[in-house]
């Protein structure tokens, strides 16, 4: 496709004023709930009650104290282990939506929020460029910060095709994704918007079937999630193997089954192609939420509209160091938990189905991501202390049961997502999962500090350019 050029001045584009957040199009105002309220009243004090009661009990009985926790631990396993079980053994949604002729092509505006993205900002406008959708309908908003000059200046520098804007979100508090979104979604002109990173790669054709999907199906359907496919860097390592299994197992795996069941799940933080009406009719996103995808995905569900997905994928990077790894991971759990009080207080509780989902997929994440590593070392070390006497372990059998039910379902939803997304699922990556939920542990310990300390704090992820790395 040939590439139309054009230089544009940031200062031709519009700027915006200094605005408070919750005044930008499409931002909660503070009479919506959100996550600008961590807890309500009710949920500090039953918190509070519930931490006491705990105490308590392991002051007075220790031992019945870590049976009640062992037990949490395995309904929130057997959970999880059914899941991904159940999950695996289901067939890809039978969606397919004849292509739609060119002059049908809805109106579609893509939304790039980057901030601190200099290094990558040229791959990511190549890669829009590459985008197989009529020119006259697009527009493509890139959004960054009023202070990061690097990446301005990095975009001065590119000659950038026709369709791209640039926008820079005013200053105002919180500095987030999802506040510069909002003010990129008052602006958008697509009847159909999707959210690109920086560093995302999408398939060619994925507007094109969003497009045909949105005009095949039903009103109700509001958003479809494209899925997320994480590159080979090119060498070897223990964290960007663990990473491309478990997004493996997410994307093509547990959300596609969750779009047969019929149910909500959470978005990923991008690729979400949505029917622009009604995520305005919703609000736009939660500025104050640190994962704005999993927010927006269950409010769009409460109001009453559909999740689906899409086949054409979405190549991204993977964290190579525990430096760019732990952040993100923190980030992405301490969002979980906001998601998860603000829907607690919300309509979902009262709408089953919704419910059901809530729980099977951020309730049993967060659970399980703070439960594991301290039950997992716990039982390690009573395991030791009980081999020590006489050279016998006396591990019940339905832990074992447990353990190998959690883990073999695991890497049968994470071989089965690798073999759709056209890869070879290796056996060392399936076992290292065990230690990877280790390391999620840890990550959700800094989740916990800073959901108290500091909740709207955003991690930034550090991007590097694609040299060198191969796909799945």
């Amino acid at each position: 496709m040939a590439r139309e050029e054009g230089r544009l001045d940031l200062a031709s584009m519009p700027m915006g004023g200094p605005a408070p957040a919750e005044q930008l199009a499409g931002a909660p105002s503070r009479e919506r709930d959100g996550a600008h309220q961590t807890l309500s009243s009710a949920q500090a004090v039953s918190i509070a009650l519930f931490g006491l009661l705990a105490a308590v009990t392991f002051a007075v009985d220790p031992g019945d104290a870590f049976t009640v926790v062992h037990h949490l631990f395995f309904g929130v396993f057997l959970l999880g282990g059914l899941t991904r079980l159940a999950a695996a053994c289901t067939p890809l949604p039978l969606v397919a939506s004849a292509p739609l002729a060119e002059w049908d092509l809805p109106s579609y505006t893509i939304i790039a929020p980057l901030y601190r993205e200099a290094e990558v900002v040229a791959e990511l406008v190549e890669n829009l460029a590459a985008l197989d959708y009529p020119r006259d309908r697009l527009q493509a908003l890139i959004v960054l910060e009023a202070d990061d000059e690097v990446t301005k200046a990095a975009v001065r520098a590119i000659a950038l095709p026709v369709f791209v804007q640039v926008l820079i979100a005013p200053p105002g508090t919180p500095k987030t994704k999802p506040r510069a979104c909002n003010h990129a979604l008052d602006r958008a002109r697509g009847e159909l918007v999707v959210i690109y990173d920086a560093e995302d790669m999408p398939d060619p054709g994925q507007l094109r079937e969003a497009a045909a999907r949105f005009a095949a199906s039903d009103p109700r359907l509001a958003c479809l999630q494209a899925p997320l496919r994480i590159e080979d860097p090119g060498f070897s390592l223990f964290l960007p193997s663990q990473f491309r299994l478990e997004y493996a197992a997410h994307f093509e795996v547990l959300l596609p089954a969750l779009s047969r069941w019929g149910l909500a799940f959470p978005l990923g933080g991008t690729s979400n192609h949505f029917k622009s009406s009604a995520l305005r009719e919703v609000g736009g996103w939660d500025p104050y939420n640190v994962t704005e995808d999993a927010d927006v995905g269950f409010r769009l569900a409460a109001a009453g509209y559909r999740l689906g997905v899409i086949g054409r994928p979405t190549w991204e990077t993977a964290p190579t160091t525990a430096e760019q790894w732990l952040p993100q991971r923190a980030r992405w759990i301490k969002g979980h938990m906001q998601t998860l009080a603000v829907h607690a207080r919300g309509p979902v509780p009262r709408q089953p189905r919704n419910a059901v989902a809530l729980v099977l997929t951020l309730a049993q994440s967060v659970a399980s991501s703070h439960l594991h590593g301290p039950v997992m070392l716990a039982a390690i070390a009573a395991a030791t202390v009980d081999y020590l006497p006489d050279g016998a372990f006396s591990i019940p059998a339905w832990d074992l049961v447990l353990y190998m039910l959690g883990w073999s379902s695991a890497a049968i939803a994470g071989a089965r997502g690798v073999l759709r997304a056209g890869g070879q699922p290796r056996l060392l990556h399936l076992f290292g999962m065990v230690g990877y939920w280790l390391l999620q542990s840890v990550a959700a310990t800094k989740a916990l500090h800073q959901f108290v300390t500091d909740p709207h704090r955003w991690d930034k992820t550090l991007h590097a350019p694609r040299s060198g790395r191969v796909r799945l």
